[in-house]
């Protein structure tokens, strides 16, 4: 028999993936995981989360053995236990039994689909292929100009390393211990494999380092700011890049549109003890008081590049609204730029894997600033294949196979003209 705790995180996942199908996102939705214990809560993240990576090779075993599509809610309970059973391995005995009391929890429908899983799970658990089967694909939308841009095999390989749940990767600061856990990439971020609980790090306390994504943290890398620098980080929420930027020692003026993601990068700032300037403020109304060196420009973007740590994406999102974030992107570019002082510099970076939000960007960019240039990416652990035709620096889910990949980005180191 499941151990009641298991049951509850196995109803919270449930119910977060009932909040994906109304259009809510997993990280909108950690907040009602409040009432669980901190490890029910991981647990419940994490199956969901799983689920989702698996959702459409589930529906496809399950399919094979009901008569007629089930509702929705029924679909989910059949999703999380068939994940369980066939990708994590767990004990089909505990599995399908917390999965048809789940179900006799649903209500009058419920208890009538209550036998219907159970017979259902009962054949899941028997299946044999589910190694063999292809990874989830992504959605048309997206999955076409990824073919598009690097052909099938790229989009095969993407759609693989999404399947594969994102390592947890670290920034230290300068002259940071290393963790004993964690292995030091070639970019120098430190990855740890597995699920771990954060706060029980050693030197999370200390603030001596932050979660970032390893590629996530290339973009101050690539502008290299240097002690006493005046830097403006444009849409910086949650924050990794301010830290980035004041642990090298640079004045920062952090500026987003809203405020209670200010609030969690106040937060990180005080707990890695580290100072910077806080401004609520959309970023193309923004203006500084002083002069600035360099800019850094995380611009909003479609986040296709993320997938791998947010697999409800392609179900909350159809593709719409992305020409209107390239209008927004190229408004940005236009307003850091006319904020920098002749010779200054800024890293244009977005989390999307779309040329159009990325090298056909900077492109535009290049077209519309007479002078402006993009300066060679040089930085320890970069492929020189990850370089583009017009200077910027390409990053990919499928690259770093052996190392468990990174996210998805585009960056971009710009020098107006002096």
């Amino acid at each position: 028999m499941a151990k009641p705790g298991t049951d509850q995180a196995r109803k919270a996942a449930w119910r977060l993936l009932q909040g994906v199908r109304d259009g809510r996102s997993l990280s909108d939705q950690a907040e009602g995981l409040g009432t669980l214990s901190v490890s029910d809560q991981a647990r419940a993240a994490r199956l969901a989360a799983t689920a989702l990576r698996h959702r459409a090779r589930a529906e496809a075993v399950i399919a094979a053995h009901v008569n007629r599509k089930p509702t929705p809610q029924v679909a989910d309970v059949l999703i999380l236990a068939t994940v369980e059973l066939l990708e994590l391995k767990a004990a089909a005995h505990g599995v399908v039994d917390a999965a048809v009391t789940l179900t006799r929890s649903l209500g009058k429908r419920g208890q009538a689909a209550a036998g219907m899983v159970n017979a259902v799970l009962r054949k899941v658990s028997a299946h044999q292929d589910w190694d063999r089967m292809p990874p989830q694909r992504l959605p048309d939308w997206l999955r076409r100009p990824i073919a598009a841009q690097w052909g099938k095999d790229v989009a095969k390989a993407i759609e693989a390393a999404h399947q594969q749940p994102a390592p947890l990767d670290l920034t230290p600061k300068p002259a940071a211990e290393t963790l004993p856990e964690a292995e030091t990439l070639p970019t120098g971020s430190l990855r740890i494999a597995g699920p771990v609980q954060v706060s029980a790090l050693p030197g999370f306390e200390a603030g001596a380092w932050w979660v970032q994504d390893a590629a996530a943290a290339l973009p101050v890398r690539l502008l290299n700011p240097q002690q006493g620098q005046r830097i403006a980080d444009l849409c910086a929420a949650p924050g990794g890049k301010t830290l980035q930027l004041a642990a090298a020692g640079a004045e920062v003026t952090a500026v987003d549109i809203s405020a209670p993601r200010l609030k969690r990068l106040s937060q990180n700032l005080r707990r890695c003890g580290l100072t910077a300037e806080i401004v609520t403020a959309d970023a193309l109304n923004w203006r500084p008081k002083g002069g600035l060196d360099a800019i850094l420009l995380d611009a909003p973007c479609s986040a296709t590049g993320t997938i791998r740590r947010h697999p409800d994406l392609p179900f909350l999102r159809d593709g719409s609204g992305i020409a209107d974030l390239v209008a927004l992107q190229a408004q940005l570019i236009d307003h850091a730029l006319d904020l920098l002082p002749a010779g200054g510099r800024m890293v244009y970076a977005v989390c999307s894997l779309l040329f159009e939000e990325g090298e056909d960007q900077i492109r535009a960019a290049l077209t519309r600033h007479e002078g402006l240039q993009v300066l060679h990416p040089d930085l320890p652990g970069i492929d020189p294949a990850w370089i583009t035709p017009e200077g910027g620096l390409r990053l990919r889910p499928d690259y770093w196979p052996e190392r468990g990949g990174m996210d998805g980005f585009y960056l971009a180191h710009l020098q107006k003209p002096t």
